[in-house]
C-alpha cells in the first residue's frame, strides 16, 4: 500500500486523512490492535458492513443540508468508489457501499474538496447534527434553527470532549412545536422557543430508542441562545467521565441519567462550568439570511397532460413556504435508496431553479426548497423524468426502514423487503393512506431501532422464529407509538410476533379494524380505546406456526432459506483496550495536548491532556484485570491500587491531579501545568509497566 498524500488546502483536515492512511496501514502490517483500528475508522466514517472485504462509509451531512456542489461530488464518489447508489438515513446522512478500506482516505480527500466530511460519522462520538428539514422555511416556526445545528456541529467537529466517549451521542434541533427532528427520542434534544422577544430553546435530555427506549427529561423549558453550545459541552463532559464504558448494553447517557437521575446529573454539569471553553457562545445567524426577492430563474413553458396526477401530487408532496410565493416539494425516495444519474439531475434542477439547496429529511426523502409557485408545474415534469414525482410524500405509504440484512452486521430480519412489499399494500389496497399524515409505518431489522420502529404507529422489527428445528424470518409487531409535539412523544407496545411473509396481511387486519372501529379518531385514540390485549387476540391467528409452509422459511428479497447470521455490531461498539496500545495513545494525546497549546487552544489542550492521564491509569488498571467501566472508576481505583499502596508517589492524590481539570478556568497558565503533570505522570507510568515487564520476563 502507497503512502497516500492529499492537497487539500485545510491543514487539519489533511492530517486527519493522511492519519487515517498511516493507521490503515499498520493495521495491515499487524502493528495495531484491530480493535483500537475500528475504533478509529469508525470515527472516520468507516464501518464494516456485513459482506466481509467491504466497508459502508458515511458521509456527514449536518441537518441534511447539501448544495448542487456538494451532491455532485458525493455522486463522483459513488460512482468512483462505490455503486452509484445513494442511501439516505433517518439521521440525515448519506451512505455508500462496498467501498474497499484502501481507498477510503482518497475517497474522503475528493469529498473534502467540497467540504463534505467523514468525521465522526460513526463511533463514539457526537453524531450527526439533525433538524427538522423545513427549517427556515416552516410557516409555525419562531425562527431558523439551521444556524445554531451548524454552530453546534463545528463546534464539536473534532472536539477532544467527544473523541472516545463511551458510546454515541445523538443532537437534534426542532424548528417547532410539532417537533418534526424528534428531540424526546435524543440525547439531547433542542425545540426552538421565543420568551420575550428573545430568541431559546426548551431542552431536553437523555433519550433514546433501542431496546429500552427512554423518553428524554426536560432538562429547561427555555435556555437562552447563546448557552446551549456551552451546555452541551458540560454534558458531554461528564458523560464522557462518568458513562458507562465495559458493557455496551449499559452505556448510553439515558441509563447515567436513570441511574444517577436528573438533578445529580444536572448539579455535575452545574459543577463543570468554571472548566468549559465559553460560558457563552453567541451562534451567528447573518449567513443563513436568504434574500429570496433576488431568487428570479428563468420559467420554462410547460404543458401538464395528467392535471390530476400533477393536483395529487401538489396535495401530498407541495409544501407552502413562509416566504410569499415560495414552496417545497418533497420527493418521496423509497427506502431512501436513489441513484447517482438522478442525484446529477437533481443538482442541475436546484442549482438553476431553487437556490441551490435541498435537504435529505430524516424520513430518508428529498426537500427541495426555495421554489417559485410558477416552477411547480415544470418540476412536476422533470421530476417525472426521474421517477421522483410519486405521490405520498410524508404520508402512510412512505415508510421508513433501516438497511437491515441488505448491509447491516447486526440485522436479523429484511427490513427492505417488507416495507416495499407493505408500500405495494398501500398502494395498491388502501389509496386513501396516500394522503394520510397521522400514521407512521416504521422498521428495523433488529432491536436497536436505526428504522425508528419503536416510536411508530405502527412499527415492525425484525426478529426470528424457532419452529422445530427450523428458524424462520419473524416480525416483532408493535403498535401505539408517536410524535405528540413540544417535546412530548410515545414508545410503541411490542403486541405480537409473526412469520415475516405474514406482515402484509398483518398491516390489513390492523387498516381494515382501524377503518371499521376508530369512530373517525386518530390512530392513537384508536389503539388507546381499543388496548394492547384486543389487537393480540387480533392478530393472534397469523402468529400460529403450526400451519408453517415451505415460502414462510425464505425471507423478503431472498430466494433460499432464511440463516440467522447475526455478526458484530460496530455502530457504537466498545473497544477491547490493550496496556501497550492504551500507553501508545497516552503519547499520541499528550502530543496534541502539546500542538493545541502551540496554537492557543487551551481548553482543548486541557481536555488532551486529562484523556492521557487517565488513559495512562487505565493501562495500568487493565494489567492487574481490574474494571475500567467509567473514568470516575478508573480516578477511585487508581488511588486504591497504585497510590495509596505506594506503588506510584504521587506528591498528592490522583483523584486531586486529574479534576484539576473541573476546579480551573481554561487559561495558558493552568494548560502548561497541566500538560507538564501529565506528561510527569505518563513516564511514572511507563516506567512502572517496564519495571514490572522486565521482571515478569525474568
Amino acid at each position: 500500500m502507497q503512502s497516500f498524500r492529499t492537497e487539500i488546502e485545510n491543514p487539519i483536515v489533511e492530517k486527519d486523512i493522511i492519519e487515517l492512511e498511516k493507521k490503515i496501514r499498520l493495521f495491515k502490517e499487524g502493528k495495531v490492535d484491530e480493535e483500537r483500528f475500528r475504533s478509529l475508522r469508525l470515527a472516520r466514517g468507516v464501518y464494516g458492513q456485513r459482506q466481509p472485504g467491504v466497508q459502508m462509509i458515511r458521509i456527514k451531512i449536518p441537518y441534511g443540508k447539501v448544495t448542487s456542489e456538494q451532491l455532485l461530488r458525493i455522486a463522483d464518489v459513488s460512482d468512483e468508489y462505490s455503486t452509484g447508489r445513494l442511501h439516505i438515513t433517518t439521521r440525515q446522512d448519506i451512505q455508500i457501499h462496498h467501498v474497499s478500506l484502501d481507498r477510503t482516505p482518497e475517497l474522503w480527500a475528493q469529498l473534502e474538496r467540497d467540504d463534505v466530511t467523514l468525521r465522526e460519522a460513526c463511533g463514539n462520538t457526537v453524531r450527526n447534527i439533525t433538524a427538522s428539514a423545513t427549517a427556515g422555511i416552516d410557516p409555525d416556526e419562531p425562527f431558523d434553527v439551521s444556524p445554531y445545528a451548524h454552530a453546534m456541529f463545528q463546534f464539536f467537529l473534532r472536539n477532544p470532549v467527544n473523541q472516545e466517549m463511551g458510546r454515541k451521542i445523538k443532537i437534534s434541533f426542532s424548528s417547532s412545536e410539532k417537533d418534526t427532528a424528534l428531540s424526546y427520542i435524543h440525547d439531547l434534544g433542542f425545540i426552538a422557543k421565543l420568551k420575550e422577544g428573545k430568541r431559546g430553546f426548551k431542552v431536553l435530555l437523555a433519550g433514546g430508542l433501542g431496546s429500552q427506549p427512554r423518553h428524554a427529561d426536560v432538562l429547561y423549558e427555555f435556555l437562552e441562545e447563546e448557552k446551549i453550545i456551552p451546555l452541551a459541552e458540560g454534558v458531554l463532559r461528564i458523560f464522557d467521565r462518568y458513562g458507562e464504558r465495559a458493557r455496551r448494553q449499559k452505556a448510553r447517557l439515558k441509563f447515567l441519567v436513570k441511574d444517577i437521575g436528573l438533578e445529580a446529573f444536572k448539579d455535575l454539569v452545574e459543577a463543570e462550568s468554571r472548566a468549559l471553553s465559553h460560558h457563552q457562545y453567541p451562534i451567528k445567524t447573518a449567513d443563513f439570511f436568504i434574500d429570496l426577492s433576488k431568487v428570479k430563474p428563468e420559467i420554462p413553458e410547460v404543458a401538464i397532460h395528467n392535471p390530476e396526477g400533477f393536483e395529487a401530487w401538489k396535495k401530498t408532496n407541495v409544501l407552502p413556504q413562509k416566504q410569499k410565493g415560495f414552496f417545497a416539494i418533497g420527493i418521496k425516495v423509497q427506502l431512501g435508496d436513489f441513484y447517482t444519474y438522478k442525484a446529477r439531475k437533481l443538482a442541475q434542477l436546484v442549482k438553476k431553479y431553487a437556490n441551490n439547496e435541498l435537504r435529505f429529511t430524516l424520513r430518508q426523502d428529498i426537500l427541495i426548497r426555495h421554489v417559485k409557485e410558477e416552477l411547480l408545474p415544470f418540476f412536476y415534469l422533470e421530476l417525472q423524468q426521474l421517477g421522483f414525482a410519486d405521490a405520498g410524500y410524508n404520508t402512510t405509504a412512505d415508510i421508513t426502514a433501516c438497511p437491515g440484512t441488505d448491509t447491516c452486521n447486526l440485522g436479523i430480519a429484511s427490513s427492505t423487503g417488507i416495507a416495499k412489499e407493505l408500500e405495494e399494500v398501500l398502494k395498491n389496497e388502501y389509496p386513501a393512506y396516500l394522503n394520510n399524515k397521522e400514521v407512521t409505518i416504521k422498521i428495523s431489522g433488529c432491536m436497536n431501532a436505526c428504522g425508528q420502529h419503536n416510536m411508530a404507529h405502527i412499527g415492525f422489527q425484525g426478529m426470528s422464529i424457532k419452529v422445530g428445528k427450523l428458524v424462520a424470518p419473524a416480525l416483532q409487531i408493535l403498535l401505539g407509538g408517536g410524535v405528540l409535539g413540544n417535546g412530548q412523544g410515545r414508545f410503541a407496545d411490542k403486541v405480537i410476533k409473526v412469520p415475516s411473509k405474514r406482515g402484509p396481511e398483518a398491516l390489513r387486519y390492523i387498516l381494515d379494524d382501524y377503518g371499521a372501529n376508530s369512530d373517525q379518531g386518530s390512530f392513537l385514540d384508536y389503539y388507546d380505546q381499543q388496548g394492547e390485549k384486543y389487537f393480540y387476540e387480533l392478530l393472534k391467528p397469523l402468529a400460529n406456526t403450526e400451519n408453517l409452509t415451505e415460502e414462510d422459511f425464505i425471507d423478503w428479497g431472498h430466494n433460499k432459506p432464511y440463516i440467522k447470521a447475526v455478526g458484530i455490531g460496530e455502530c457504537a461498539g466498545v473497544v477491547i483496550d490493550l496496556v501497550a496500545t492504551l500507553l501508545f495513545e497516552s503519547e499520541e494525546k499528550l502530543r496534541n495536548a502539546h500542538e493545541a497549546m502551540v496554537e492557543k487552544r487551551w481548553a482543548d489542550s486541557i481536555y488532551h491532556s486529562y484523556t492521557a492521564i487517565v488513559n495512562s491509569a487505565k493501562a495500568l488498571l487493565v494489567s492487574e484485570s481490574k474494571k475500567t467501566n467509567t473514568h470516575a472508576g478508573i480516578v477511585k481505583q487508581f488511588d486504591e491500587v497504585f497510590v495509596q499502596s505506594g506503588l506510584i508517589d504521587l506528591s498528592t492524590s490522583f483523584e486531586a491531579l486529574v479534576y484539576q481539570i473541573n476546579k480551573n478556568e481554561p487559561s495558558e497558565a493552568f494548560a502548561k501545568t497541566y500538560l507538564d503533570e501529565a506528561i510527569d505522570f505518563y513516564n511514572k507510568v511507563d516506567a512502572f509497566r517496564e519495571k514490572e515487564v522486565a521482571h515478569a520476563d525474568q
